[in-house]
């Protein structure tokens, strides 16, 4: 995008799955004349792309919330472990990019220069994320990019604002064709599978991102283990007789550790939950797997117990060493608690449980065997519902709206409902 002869860049990702993606050589403006780039928040579909910009030139500015530049050098230094890069160019790229990021509040009005201005305000999908407005203080003329959209009442985050007036609207889609389960639903099936998990002794995997699916994961098994609905409900979950819940993935460690660090960022409940007393992401039973000789005795470990570990679509990470070995069991199950990429292992376990068919895990085919569960409630993505009921609250209707971060199934059926609710739609 380009406003006043200044070329702007909102979001730098790495597709996942069967996504296609455009190379770098073939963008309209290279790297090196690219001024600033906007991240609304720190997942590598959104920020995976910035060391390479950086090695093709880019030496302008990265803005995001405060919360986002914290979490993105680690993010970006995890990711770049699995480059053909040593140790001493990821560090060097790494310290290009703490250079140029700066981070900005929510809801204030900042000066980009040549007459442009811009304001984040928070979408609630993680901790920092944010949507972005840029207006042309010389013709009034509004762009406001949607970034990902949460859900209203998420654990930790705040709900997502309203955004200003836009000539342009690129609204998200990837749940557009669906509606999630409400909260209460989630945890009463999440409290079913760990009873489940208790009454036949094996394990619950939980594949899960590193960053902000862990923590709301971390939210809400302390909330049932520590309420006596839920276990009188189910007894097996009462105190003293809950399984051992390990995080198996030392990035997913280092993103609990900084939400813990960023608490002024949290909502209104989970402060109100820290100043009585009980933390929010930690509990009894819980335990943190740093190096990889412990991820090798977990494997070993008998269940009942439930494993959250990476990488959310069972690409790659330690959660697939624990399904290779553990999905052709019945007394175990697996839990989606978030989106599926179609071609990934995830999507193919997602859709055929129960031993109908395999999947391709460290390079061999297994059977599942092990129950599978999708909590689709647990989506850090607003559903067709948020999604409209985001765009309904915004003063006046968009000039235009262009659907992305969507298949095109998603794009179509959210562009239907918008155009029976009179907006000018297209998808792209």
């Amino acid at each position: 995008m380009q406003i006043r002869d200044q070329n702007i860049l909102v979001d730098c990702g790495i597709t996942q799955g069967r996504d296609a993606s455009v190379p770098v050589d073939s963008w309209p403006v290279k790297p090196a004349e690219v001024d600033f780039i906007f991240l609304t928040h720190a997942h590598i579909d959104h920020i995976g792309l910035l060391p390479t910009l950086i090695q093709q030139g880019f030496k302008g500015e990265v803005i995001g919330s405060h919360p986002t530049i914290a979490l993105i050098l680690p993010m970006l230094e995890d990711a770049m472990q699995f480059e053909a890069l040593r140790a001493s160019e990821i560090k060097k790229i790494a310290r290009k990019i703490e250079d140029l990021s700066w981070g900005f509040e929510f809801g204030k009005t900042f000066d980009l220069g040549k007459g442009v201005v811009f304001e984040l305000g928070r979408a609630g999908h993680i901790l920092g994320s944010c949507f972005v407005r840029f207006e042309d203080q010389k013709d009034g003329a509004a762009i406001v990019f949607s970034g990902d959209l949460g859900n209203f009442d998420t654990p930790i985050l705040n709900d997502p604002d309203s955004a200003g007036r836009a000539d342009v609207l690129f609204l998200e889609s990837t749940y557009g064709d669906r509606l999630h389960g409400d909260r209460a639903h989630r945890m009463e099936r999440l409290a079913e599978v760990l009873d489940r998990c208790l009454s036949d002794g094996g394990k619950v995997f939980i594949p899960a991102f590193s960053l902000g699916r862990t923590q709301e994961i971390l939210y809400e098994l302390d909330r049932i283990f520590s309420n006596t609905e839920y276990q009188s409900r189910f007894p097996r979950l009462a105190s003293g007789t809950r399984p051992p819940v390990f995080v198996d993935s030392p990035l997913a460690l280092e993103m609990t550790r900084i939400y813990s660090s960023l608490r002024e960022f949290w909502d209104e409940e989970a402060k109100a939950l820290l100043k009585a007393g009980d933390h929010p992401i930690k509990f009894d039973q819980l335990y943190g797997i740093e190096k990889h000789a412990e991820h090798t005795k977990l494997l070993e470990v008998k269940g009942p117990a439930v494993i959250i570990a990476g990488s959310g679509m069972c690409t790659g990470g330690r959660i697939v060493n624990h399904l290779a070995d553990g999905i052709e069991r019945p007394e175990n199950d697996v839990v989606f608690v978030g989106y599926q990429a179609a071609g990934t292992p995830g999507r193919t376990i997602q859709g055929h449980a129960n031993g109908s068919r395999t999947v391709a895990l460290n390079g061999k085919k297994s059977r599942i065997r092990a129950g599978v569960h999708t909590l689709s409630g647990y989506s850090a993505h607003a559903d067709q519902k948020g999604l409209l009921d985001w765009v309904e609250r915004m003063p006046e209707k968009p000039g235009r709206i262009q659907l992305v971060h969507g298949e095109p199934k998603a794009r179509k059926a959210l562009a239907a409902k918008l155009v029976e609710r009179g907006y000018s739609v297209e998808t792209v």
